[in-house]
C-alpha cells in the first residue's frame, strides 16, 4: 500500500465552518483528482458514515470514510485545516486534520479494512501525528504517511 497518496492528495491550510464543509471540500477535491466521476454520491456517502458515528478521533484528528460504488480507486485525502472544526471526536477536542479513506465498494471488505486499521495506529503514534503536524510539505507528508502504510 505504498502509494496511496500524492502530494496532490494533500490540501493545507483549508478554511471550512463546520464537518459538513469539510466533507464537502474532501468529496470536491476526490472529484477534482479523478478518484469519482460523482462528487455528490462520495458527498453522500461520508454524510451517512458521519450519520452513523462520528470520524473524530484522538489529538484533533479525523478520519472521515466511505465506500461508495461511484469511487473509482482507493484512495486517501489528507486535509490540514487552518483552523480547528468543531467536530465530534473521541476526547472532545475540535480537528485540526482530517485523514480521508475513500474506496470502491467492491473493495469494502479488503483494502478498507487494511486501510482504516493502518490509520488507525498511525493515530495512535505520538511520533506520527507531531510528524503530521509539523510539515507545511504536501510531498514530505505524503511521505510520512505513505511510510507508515507499508509498515
Amino acid at each position: 500500500m505504498a502509494e496511496f497518496i500524492t502530494p496532490s492528495q494533500v490540501f493545507l491550510d483549508v478554511s471550512v465552518a463546520d464537518v459538513d464543509a469539510a466533507l464537502a471540500f474532501i468529496a470536491a477535491k476526490a472529484a477534482e483528482l479523478g478518484i469519482t466521476d460523482d462528487e455528490q454520491a462520495v458527498l453522500a456517502g461520508l454524510k451517512a458514515r458521519e450519520a452513523d458515528g462520528s470520524t473524530g478521533m484522538q489529538a484533533g484528528f479525523a478520519i472521515p470514510h466511505c465506500k461508495n460504488a461511484a469511487v473509482k480507486e482507493a484512495s486517501v485525502i489528507v486535509v490540514k485545516f487552518a483552523e480547528d472544526v468543531d467536530w465530534q471526536s473521541m476526547d472532545g477536542a475540535p480537528i485540526h486534520t482530517a485523514i480521508s479513506l475513500l474506496v470502491p465498494d467492491s473493495e469494502a471488505g479488503t483494502t478498507f479494512l487494511k486501510m482504516l486499521s493502518k490509520v488507525a495506529v498511525m493515530l495512535m503514534d505520538n511520533e506520527f501525528r507531531t510528524a503530521i503536524l509539523a510539515t507545511s510539505d504536501p510531498a514530505e507528508m505524503a511521505a510520512i504517511v505513505n511510510g507508515r502504510m507499508e509498515d
